[in-house]
């Protein structure tokens, strides 16, 4: 039987291609929704809807999926608390892969992150993200450097929020503090996604950087994740989980 994907989100950039990666996969567009449309229909339709939308949209695309019983590819970024607590309610009812990147250089950049981590201690690396994407994107920092925060502090067997994030320095701030991971964004241009992942000692620094030259590479992902979701029991996923590294 053809799988049926949605898109929220369709008539954006990633939308687009989501469209046509659904084709090249073999399955079938069942339909999409832009700003405005019948999202509701759109989950009623579909097996498994991909949702690349904004934060705003997550709590009622999740709580559509448990209400028609279907599968959700999650890509937004920048979700709040409240919003990450509905999608995993929704996952308790249908499997959710919620990520933040769906390329599959970045999620092997979060495993070798969290190893890595946990392998160099905090009082003698410190940890620091640099991310650079275009001038349109609005959060910061991204979800995928969020990501490898969390990754760092997963390895140092902690939370990020444990942990504690650096960012915006500027100004005299004084010396940098021991543990907290440093975070820096920038912005310009048309930058589809860059992200170093540095660890610094007083003898060696390592660095870690993946580039993406082409938002292709979210949509192929994203779509991978919805062939491997519909086979899933109710849980949250990620893309570990999707490539077998999780």
């Amino acid at each position: 039987m053809t799988l049926r994907i949605g898109i929220a989100g369709i008539s954006g950039r990633m939308g687009k291609l989501l469209a046509e990666e659904v084709a090249a996969a073999g399955a079938e567009l069942a339909g999409g929704i832009g700003r405005l449309g019948d999202a509701a229909g759109l989950f009623a339709g579909s097996d498994v809807v991909i949702d690349f939308t904004n934060a705003a949209a997550a709590e009622a695309h999740a709580t559509l999926a448990a209400r028609h019983g279907k599968a959700l590819i999650l890509g937004s970024s920048g979700l709040s608390a409240a919003q990450e607590a509905a999608v995993e309610r929704a996952a308790r009812q249908v499997p959710v892969v919620y990520a933040a990147n769906f390329a599959p250089g970045v999620n092997l950049l979060f495993a070798l992150a969290e190893r890595m981590a946990a392998a160099l201690p905090p009082e003698q690396y410190d940890a620091e993200i640099v991310e650079m994407h275009h001038r349109q994107k609005v959060d910061a920092p991204s979800g995928t450097a969020i990501g490898l925060g969390r990754a760092v502090a997963r390895g140092r067997s902690k939370t990020l929020e444990e942990v504690g994030m650096e960012s915006g320095r500027d100004g005299h701030t004084g010396p940098r503090a021991t543990g907290p991971i440093g975070f820096a964004a920038l912005r310009g241009g048309q930058v589809v996604g860059e992200h170093t992942l540095l660890f610094a000692a007083g003898s060696e620094h390592i660095a870690l950087t993946h580039r993406a030259f082409d938002r292709r590479v979210y949509a192929t992902g994203a779509v991978r994740a919805a062939h491997w979701a519909v086979r899933q029991p109710p849980g949250l996923y990620d893309m570990k989980h999707v490539l077998g590294i999780g």
